[in-house]
């Protein structure tokens, strides 16, 4: 795996499952829960691991393979293991690398379920973590303890899009002999590639870009064979595995990443400039606008800006309220990555567990808006956004 022969595109959509008897184009489903064996010493040698084959879909599916197999070729990963969903791909891969009395360092900037984790529930299990400051990266190395293990971030982050560097933080947990862990959502493997930077380790919502229309909820973990080895062995035991249907969604959708990709960030861009060109807005960010405080970062490491759009509107809590209900095309909702336009208010919605100071002071403020910006036409985007605006 994670050995690109072609193109991305090309790889895309050629990375396939071996044909089966009947010769078919497009890969099967494979709805099955489990495998039959040969005789009783097939039978005995695969549950020894002396023979790769799937046993049981909790461990493994023909589908789940093909789709592991196209991200690590587009992340270049050696290795990775799918799940149900991308909180599911974070659990996960702590739960399999941790142990009680470990410590993990982390942006401050991360998704709303990742901080509960941090928060409310790893404290359970005597899991500690340290936050860094998104635009202060050298704070890092005075956070490292002896009991350090994880070093963790999201980029760009979600709701705010910062851009983090990832070659920085590449070589602090390189020093430190920690395992890098990045969070590719809001990118997706087509615009950025975090292991050419130095990350151990890549998490994906499939439910976002992969998947692209909303349809399914998806999580996947590549990188680091034996890393990814500890989190198949924490998982087939635990069960929190794809379907093989919603593998095949995506082994599908992700044939059509790339022009997906590539129309987001035309429309996205094009809506980021508008904004901030609009009276009614204080600020907007969006990793390709110039104004972006790490603009430059965002051109080594991004092949484009993403789908999503940041910005606050003036006039605080009031002021968004009506324009949320003032949005008639683009739709209300908390997903990000779909063919339709999105807009969310990540204070009452994906962000709303924080409390407002930790929601400050990872720069979502009453009046911050983030907008998933879809595949409608362009106009017809800006217009809506406009006319709610007022």
């Amino acid at each position: 795996m994670g050995k690109n022969k072609h193109k991305f595109e090309t790889e895309a959509i050629r990375t396939q499952l071996e044909r089966s008897q009947y010769l078919e184009h497009s890969t099967p489903l494979y709805l099955t829960s489990s495998f039959v064996f040969e005789d009783a010493e097939d039978m005995r040698a695969s549950f020894a691991e002396e023979k790769e084959r799937n046993i049981y879909s909790r461990y493994s599916n023909p589908n789940s393979s093909e789709f592991i197999e196209k991200v690590c070729n587009m992340e270049g990963a050696e290795d990775g293991f799918a799940f149900a969903s991308g909180m599911a791909a974070v659990i996960s891969t702590f739960a399999a690398l941790l142990q009680s009395g470990d410590h993990i360092i982390s942006a401050r900037s991360v998704f709303g379920s990742t901080h509960s984790l941090f928060m409310n529930f790893f404290p359970k299990w005597n899991i500690t973590h340290s936050y860094f400051k998104i635009d202060a990266l050298d704070e890092i190395d005075q956070l490292v303890t002896p009991q350090s293990k994880i070093l963790y971030a999201e980029s760009p982050t979600n709701p705010g899009v910062d851009v983090l560097d990832l070659e920085e933080l590449g070589k602090i947990a390189k020093k430190h002999n920690l395992i890098l862990i990045i969070d590719n959502c809001f990118a997706s493997p087509y615009l950025q590639q975090p292991i050419k930077f130095g990350a151990d380790l890549v998490i994906h919502s499939g439910t976002k870009l992969m998947d692209g229309q909303g349809r399914v909820l998806a999580g996947i973990t590549v990188g680091r064979a034996d890393l990814i080895d500890k989190v198949y062995r924490f998982s087939r035991i635990t069960g929190p595995a794809l379907s093989p249907f919603n593998a095949w969604v995506l082994s599908k959708s992700l044939e059509t990443l790339a022009v997906r990709v590539d129309r987001h960030c035309e429309n996205a861009l094009k809506l980021a400039q508008f904004l901030e060109q609009h009276e009614k807005v204080n600020w907007v960010k969006y990793p390709f606008l110039k104004s972006h405080p790490n603009y430059e970062v965002a051109k080594k490491q991004m092949k484009a800006g993403g789908c999503v759009v940041a910005f606050e509107i003036k006039g605080g809590l009031e002021a968004g309220r009506e324009f949320f209900d003032s949005i008639q095309l683009l739709s209300l909702s908390a997903n990000l990555g779909d063919s339709r336009s999105i807009v969310t208010h990540p204070a009452s919605t994906t962000h709303s567990k924080l409390s407002k100071e930790e929601r400050l002071a990872v720069g979502i403020s009453d009046g911050s808006v983030r907008i998933s910006v879809g595949l409608e036409h362009i106009e017809d985007i800006i217009n809506d956004i406009s006319q709610a605006l007022g």
